[in-house]
């Protein structure tokens, strides 16, 4: 068993990491070059994903920095108390012990979500797809020489080289204690990783995120906040795939021909219900499933709906549970929908983009949480906890 590290080794580790991350950077893009150029798959998201850059780079090396910035979330006190006979009660956040990270495709993932867990005072796994290894190793080397440097134990941080049988044996039976497991990644490894676990897991969903436009929205926010949500990165969770127009939007032939055109800039496949699939470019979907769909491509569905009550109704059957957001002058109106809802973020007037660790103000993430236990949204530092209590007597009894 590891002995719970200090913060300042903690620390120290992941300043470390950043100093590596820099020294290393031009090795780890050309590696990357090498899982780019193995990847055989026709899936432009989990390219998108796969891919590392300058700019990855520096959102690795600002993650780790960040966090080592941030106050120690072992042994906060959230509550306490003394007894009647005389005993002091605490109760304060303590770590899960071992985090099991699933991931496909995403280097970066072995940077920011490992450094959350590991500030967070856990041990790692983590268990990489197939189409990232030789970043993965690359980045895992990296953790240990920083981990040696400060004079802690690599184990603190391993990688599981497994196929896909070994870590369903794994996941079943595992060969060491495992505390919490983390899916990242589609729908089939979330089910995959749910259906074989053998102990607690956060789902990290899917999106499937609605944008509705109100009689009363400002159309210029509106088309912003759609082409934002559906182009600027459509391999996120956070990207809009469904757009729902009020039927008594004002001018809302001239704003939807406007959409249409500016979505086919980008080459959006734009589909549609009976009443918006009369607009030219937009061909009529075949089936009411096609709303459950999360896409992760240039492709968006536009429908029109009854009114605010209709929406609301619409997100909370077929929505993903993780962002929508509604486009309203009508604070009243605002309201209501964001009171009712049920997905983990809810926006008024602003992207669905916005639902990220960093964004929100948590300097990262672990994963974005769709359930609703025990934390939902982004889980950033403060949540990767759990907690103990702590009794302190004299020889009380009961």
């Amino acid at each position: 068993m590891n002995t719970l590290l200090t913060i300042e080794t903690r620390n120290a580790v992941l300043l470390k990491m950043g100093v590596l991350l820099e020294k290393e950077r031009e090795t780890i893009i050309n590696i990357n070059k090498e899982d780019l150029e193995a990847y055989k798959g026709d899936d432009i998201s989990m390219y998108d994903r796969l891919k590392v850059d300058d700019s990855k780079v520096d959102e690795m090396i600002k993650s780790v920095t960040h966090l080592a910035s941030q106050d120690d979330p072992v042994g906060v006190e959230r509550f306490a108390f003394k007894h009647d006979n005389g005993m002091q009660v605490y109760n304060k956040t303590a770590s899960f012990g071992t985090v099991l990270i699933i991931y496909e495709s995403r280097p970066d993932v072995t940077v920011e979500a490992a450094g959350i867990a590991f500030k967070s005072g856990n041990k790692i796994l983590l268990k990489g797809g197939k189409e990232s290894l030789r970043s993965n190793l690359k980045i895992v080397e990296l953790w240990h020489e920083a981990l040696k440097a400060n004079g802690a134990s690599t184990d603190w941080v391993e990688y599981l080289q497994f196929n896909r049988e070994e870590t369903q044996a794994f996941l079943e039976n595992p060969t060491q204690k495992v505390d919490l497991m983390v899916p990242r990644g589609g729908e089939r490894l979330i089910a995959f990783v749910k259906k074989h676990a053998n102990c607690p897991v956060i789902i990290s969903g899917r999106g499937n995120n609605f944008v509705y436009v109100h009689p009363k929205a400002d159309l210029d926010i509106a088309m912003d906040v759609i082409i934002n949500g559906k182009t600027a990165k459509i391999s996120a969770c956070n990207a809009v795939d469904k757009v729902l127009i009020d039927e008594n939007l004002p001018e809302k032939e001239a704003f939807m021909k406007r959409l249409i055109s500016k979505l086919k800039e980008f080459d959006v496949e734009i589909l549609g219900d009976e009443k918006t699939s009369k607009y030219d470019e937009i061909s009529q979907f075949e089936s009411d499933d096609i709303w459950y769909e999360e896409f992760l491509d240039y492709k968006i569905v536009i429908g029109e709906i009854a009114g605010v009550e209709d929406t609301i109704a619409m997100i909370n059957k077929y929505s993903g549970g993780h962002s929508a957001s509604i486009i309203t002058t009508d604070e009243a109106v605002a309201k209501t929908f964001m009171e009712n809802v049920d997905t983990a973020a809810v926006y008024h007037n602003a992207s669905t983009r916005f639902t990220d660790g960093s964004q929100l103000g948590l300097g990262g993430e672990l994963a974005i949480s769709t359930d609703k236990l025990h934390q939902r949204g982004p889980i950033g530092l403060q949540h990767l906890v759990t907690n103990k209590w702590y009794v302190h007597g004299n020889g009380q009894i009961r």
